[in-house]
């Protein structure tokens, strides 16, 4: 019935096109306390949208902060268990003027629709419940059963979403995840990511002076916890890349050699990832690595900013009290997220400035993770890809990471598939952020493909 649901897509590309616009007008941006309602609208609109498409027990679920959506469709014995994955939250907007059409007036251009969440991950998430209602509108039915668990906090931690994984695993059981919020390596060549990187993020604060202190009167005396907080970072890291703290790449493991053949053939060109993608005079990193290798298989350490002080306009000749900056580190499969936190403590206690007190705080930890290549959803997926786009799926690994995904497997005991329909230049969590149309519709027939093939070929365990 492959066919038939292709068919569906096709004539439906004005009515899909029109409810992804509707989607993404909800400005659903997590980590602003005035868009609360709005988070909980998008909420709405899913659950709306999953009971529309044949759905059962839709179910939206409040939590201490967004609300989560379950809904299920358990009617297919013997066959097995999908469990659907997506988050309605966004990023915010800023900065607005660099915008060439406002974020959340979603405007169709050159074949990509510009919106903030197009592809991170309404657009994405959104052929999931689409591809349910192909299936039912060809055939009357599923081929498998299917759960759906999407949030609302994906981009503040899901912290939420965690906590009811952890407290829920037998309604949640299934055989595999699927999740859609990632990229495929190029534009008509289907990806399958079989890797993430873990993410540790904290928050580091420093603290000098009791109070702001005059420069004048106690400049050379008085230690300053802004320039404390850039020499403890710079004892992290050094200019070549490789992170200074003792223990940390014990638990590295290199890619297979399988996996460094296959990331060779890629049409990947160092000149063109500087130029298009990274923008800047050069790229950085551990040398004897490759561009791929660092940003898919090595872990990192990373500043992504610094408070402290005065910054208005005008001057102000301050010592500060305190000064903060946020830090994460990316980890690979096998490093354990606890230990580096422990490594991390240990290494600031020892580096601190004279006079410096320094409070590391953990804002998020989940390790990285590597999905076997061999399993049965895997394979299905990766025909279903190549069927719908009609080339040979590629597996590659992703410098992101997504920590429903070791949540799943921790506490469920499941595998993810992630099936992404992203381009590399989407521009996700930055001004102009699109979604291919192409790959919206493609997207929508690939996973009722993979529907249909999972519930052929296996049966539940």
């Amino acid at each position: 019935m492959s066919g038939a649901t292709d068919h569906f897509v096709h004539e439906n590309r004005d009515r899909l096109l029109e409810e992804l616009e509707e989607f993404l007008r909800i400005p659903s941006i997590s980590t602003l306390p005035e868009y609360a309602d709005d988070v909980a609208k998008a909420a709405a609109f899913v659950a709306a949208k999953l009971n529309a498409a044949g759905l059962e027990n839709v179910e939206v679920i409040p939590t201490q902060k967004h609300p989560l959506v379950y809904a299920d469709w358990l009617h297919a014995p013997g066959k097995p268990t999908v469990l659907c994955y997506g988050h309605f939250d966004v990023q915010p907007a800023d900065p607005l003027e660099l915008w060439l059409t406002p974020p959340f007036e979603p405007t169709v251009r050159q074949g990509n629709i510009y919106a903030r969440g197009a592809a991170d991950d309404k657009g994405q998430m959104y052929s999931h419940i689409k591809a349910v209602e192909a299936l039912r509108s060809t055939t009357g039915t599923l081929p498998l059963n299917l759960k759906f668990l999407i949030e609302g906090e994906e981009e503040i931690g899901g912290v939420s979403i965690s906590k009811y994984v952890e407290e829920h695993p037998d309604k949640l059981k299934a055989d595999i995840a699927l999740v859609s919020d990632t990229s495929m390596y190029a534009p008509g060549l289907p990806t399958l990511n079989v890797g993430l990187r873990g993410l540790v993020y904290m928050e580091v604060e420093a603290t000098g002076p009791s109070r702001d202190l005059h420069s004048g009167v106690y400049g050379g005396a008085s230690p300053n916890p802004v320039f404390g907080l850039i020499e403890l970072l710079n004892t992290v890291k050094d200019s070549k890349g490789k992170i200074k703290i003792k223990g940390f790449y014990d638990d590295v493991q290199p890619p297979s050699s399988d996996e460094l053949d296959s990331w060779s053939k890629l049409p990947f060109k160092e000149k063109d990832f500087l130029r298009e993608e990274v923008g800047s005079l050069k790229l950085t990193g551990e040398k004897g690595h490759t561009v791929l290798e660092r940003v898919w298989s090595r872990p990192t350490f990373e500043v992504h900013g610094i408070a402290g002080g005065f910054t208005g306009a005008g001057s102000k000749t301050v010592i500060p009290s305190k000064a903060m900056a946020k830090v994460s580190f990316r980890l690979v499969p096998d490093q354990n997220p606890e230990q580096i936190i422990e490594e991390f403590r240990n290494h600031v206690a020892k580096k601190a400035p004279k006079g410096i007190k320094v409070e590391v705080r953990v804002l998020g930890a989940s390790p990285g993770l590597m999905v076997d290549t061999n399993h049965p959803g895997i394979r299905v997926a990766a025909q279903a890809m190549e069927d719908v786009f009609g080339k040979r799926t590629v597996f590659t690994r992703s410098g992101g990471s997504i920590p429903i995904v070791g949540e799943f497997a921790k506490f469920i005991g499941i595998p993810t598939i992630l099936m992404g329909f992203g381009l590399p230049d989407d521009g996700l969590h930055s001004p102009n952020e699109k979604y291919n149309l192409d790959n919206y519709y493609k997207g929508i027939m690939t996973v009722a493909h993979f529907f249909e093939k999972y519930g052929e070929v296996t049966e539940s365990t």
